[in-house]
């Protein structure tokens, strides 16, 4: 009797065990995901090696973080959305215009002391062809514009490519921070 109290124990301790895991691992694949960023090209909002968690089941909207295929790599890059299907794009005097409206970016670390620059003056359509951000894709840039590799350079962002939305900062500890969309 002892020993059949035991292996029911044991089962019990290894179903628990089981179930743990596989509930992690289906988190993991398909509701959530740890992801290191690499680079500056995202500062002052992320440092290099900063540790996000990116949520895959959130809907995308302008000015999020997302973790995405890089285009011609085989890695991730984190960059900010700017413009959604149908939209137009636009920089002028450093100023970000979407369809029509001017935003500011209190993201983009500016340097007032140099008076430089950030972002050179573009359109949509200069950097892809394109007026409008066509369906099924999105336009990213990154927030260190001065050393960022985004879609001012690679073009347009297939949305399937898109791994997930960073939502929150885990590491370093004393820099935790949940991210939330500065215009909703």
């Amino acid at each position: 009797m002892k020993g059949n109290n035991i292996r029911k124990e044991l089962l019990s301790w290894f179903f628990v065990f089981v179930s743990g895991i596989t509930i992690a691992l289906i988190c993991r694949e398909y509701i959530f995901s740890p992801v290191v960023v690499n680079g500056a090209s995202m500062s002052p909002t992320y440092e290099n090696e900063d540790v996000i968690i990116v949520s895959k089941i959130s809907k995308i909207q302008r000015f999020d973080h997302i973790v995405f295929k890089a285009p011609y790599e085989d890695e991730y890059y984190i960059k900010r959305v700017i413009g959604l299907p149908g939209d137009t794009v636009e920089m002028k005097d450093d100023v970000l215009i979407i369809n029509g409206k001017e935003f500011e970016e209190p993201y983009v670390k500016r340097n007032a002391e140099y008076q430089i620059r950030m972002t050179e003056n573009f359109t949509l359509e200069d950097l892809t062809g394109e007026k409008k951000v066509p369906d099924g894709y999105i336009f990213v840039l990154g927030d260190n514009r001065l050393n960022s590799y985004d879609s001012r350079h690679y073009g347009l962002i297939p949305i399937e490519d898109v791994f997930g939305e960073s939502k929150l900062r885990i590491y370093p500890l004393q820099n935790m921070k949940y991210f939330s969309n500065p215009y909703e």
